[in-house]
């Protein structure tokens, strides 16, 4: 039978205990005991400077990223992560934000490569009066796919009237209007961000005012805003952008005025009436904003340059007029009053972007086209040049026609966001517009760091908080904690765009890192294939 131990032989023996068990884990350092432990977060982006889309100073800190969130901001030294991006010499700011595309195939294009590497984490479609009509089938089909960039669509009025119309060119029916509403009712209760017009193109363009405002009223009521490629951008913009104004001001939305520009060469400079136009109607209390692209040129379809009446109906009712010989003199001479009014004689300033009949034509301009094809360069060869092509299904084109001025006064404006008018781009595919490229990174090379229209700051919030804010897309457009983690890290110094309208395939340099949603997508200038793009509603 043992004797009970003293309290002190007890308190000796628990001593001992314990000495033992410190002396086992003296050999671990406190850095092998903190590597034990799960990281706090999923990305560390240290030594940064972060721009974070107000337009305030940039300054020196650290970004956690945890759950695809910005978890926190500020010196997180010693701070343990699954991964850290060393930022040195980069700015962090928040992924940009492109309001105006034409990217409705992303379902079918999901890496969207053209825009992540200039930047580009969220993209806006359905713009222009054209897109998908079943926004909620639509927007299913992307779920199920995934995608590379978050995605939000407007709902085209043009296609509305396409699909309720026809290609008529008369007002809608009573019956025809409420079926119209209906549509746009259900493409916003299915997630659409509000209603876009297109009035430079068939259908869209034989709506009237009043009709627009009905459908726009009906978007607005649930929450969205009205978006417009306005009826004329150079000979008569002050008419155009009053109507687009009114629209809202009538229906009680937003307004977006897309890729604001004077195309017109005997209207270069009323840029500036046309932002006073703006500042007038923010004072009376409307909501506007607008977008542009970085570029002297525009993008768009053949078919914009001949007058509307000649593009009335079905493709076959249009291919008949014009291999009517009678009805093509009349469309030719409108044709010729078009451009004569925006001071042109004849096509020389357009360039193929697109044309699959003969791939060989595009990157020409339309007078070398006709020398290719009629061994003449004249203005009516010009003509009927273009006659052939949209006998033979159209073309998508270049037109050089507007001033380096004009661009400028509308990026100092700050209400002018950056959008880049382009859709996702096959590599190596025709010759399409370089803003498809280069938007984002011309904007803050050439123009920011080379010819210092606007400064960085400001230019960032252009690209982020500004299209966010106005689209209401809720946890973009700031580096914030708590926001979601779209993120972009650029070089200021090597940001450029080298894609050019003779040799438009070449991605934007100086972005080595883009995050969506916390993953890196664009990776030490690598894309990953990742797609943790989501889709946005209001």
């Amino acid at each position: 039978m043992s004797r009970p131990r003293s309290a002190a032989t007890v308190y000796t023996a628990m001593r001992s205990a314990w000495l033992l068990l410190l002396a086992c884990l003296a050999p671990l350092s406190p850095g092998a005991i903190i590597a034990a432990e799960a990281p706090r977060y999923d990305l560390v982006i240290r030594g940064g400077t972060v721009v974070d889309g107000s337009g305030s100073p940039g300054f020196r800190a650290d970004v956690a990223v945890r759950d695809g969130k910005i978890a926190r901001v500020g010196d997180l030294a010693g701070v343990k992560a699954a991964r850290v991006i060393d930022a040195s010499g980069l700015v962090v700011a928040p992924g940009f934000v492109d309001v105006h595309t034409h990217a409705d195939d992303l379902a079918d294009k999901p890496l969207a490569e053209n825009f992540l590497r200039m930047g580009v984490t969220t993209i806006v479609a359905g713009n222009c009066g054209s897109s998908p009509v079943d926004v909620g089938a639509s927007l299913a089909k992307l779920r199920q796919g995934g995608a590379s960039v978050n995605f939000g669509t407007l709902l085209g009025q043009g296609s509305v009237r396409q699909e309720v119309m026809g290609g008529e060119r008369r007002a809608p029916t009573a019956a025809e209007m409420e079926k119209m509403k209906g549509l746009v009712a259900k493409a916003m209760a299915d997630g659409a961000l509000g209603l876009s017009t297109g009035l430079q193109y068939v259908p869209g363009s034989y709506a009237e005012p009043k009709e627009i405002v009905e459908l726009a009223r009906v978007a607005c009521r649930a929450g969205g805003l009205y978006a417009s490629h306005m009826r004329n951008e150079g000979t008569e913009i002050e008419a155009a952008l009053a109507e687009t104004l009114a629209v809202g001001e009538e229906a009680g939305c937003p307004v977006q005025v897309s890729h604001l520009k004077i195309d017109s060469p005997n209207r270069w400079g009323v840029s500036g009436k046309a932002l006073a136009m703006i500042d007038a109607a923010r004072a009376r209390g409307v909501d506007v904003a607008a977008d542009q692209y970085a570029y002297t040129a525009a993008g768009s379809s053949l078919s914009i340059r001949f007058p509307d009446w000649a593009l009335e109906g079905t493709d076959e009712e249009v291919r008949r007029r014009f291999a009517d010989d009678a009805t093509w003199r009349r469309i030719e001479a409108g044709l010729r009053e078009l451009l004569a009014a925006r001071g042109f004689s004849d096509l020389s300033f357009a360039t193929v972007a697109a044309y699959e009949p003969d791939p060989s034509l595009q990157g020409l301009t339309m007078k070398q086209v006709a020398e290719k094809l009629r061994g003449d360069g004249s203005a009516a060869s010009q003509f009927e040049t273009a006659r052939r092509m949209m006998l033979e299904g159209g073309a998508g084109m270049v037109y050089h026609l507007m001033s380096e001025e004009d661009v400028e006064r509308v990026m100092r404006h700050p209400r002018v966001a950056v959008a880049s008018d382009s859709s996702v781009l096959p590599f190596g595919e025709g010759r399409p517009h370089p803003r498809g490229y280069g938007n984002n990174a011309r904007v803050l090379g050439h123009y920011v760091r080379d010819k210092k229209v606007i400064g960085l700051e400001e230019a960032v919030r252009k690209m982020t908080s500004l299209p966010a804010a106005h689209f209401k897309l809720a946890g973009r457009g700031l580096v914030r904690e708590g926001n979601a983690a779209d993120l972009v890290l650029f070089d200021p110094a090597k940001v450029a765009d080298p894609s050019t309208f003779e040799k438009p395939h070449a991605y934007a340099a100086g972005f080595p890192y883009v995050i969506v949603n916390g993953v890196p997508v664009i990776d030490a200038g690598r894309h990953t294939g990742a797609k943790p793009g989501q889709v946005l509603r209001r």
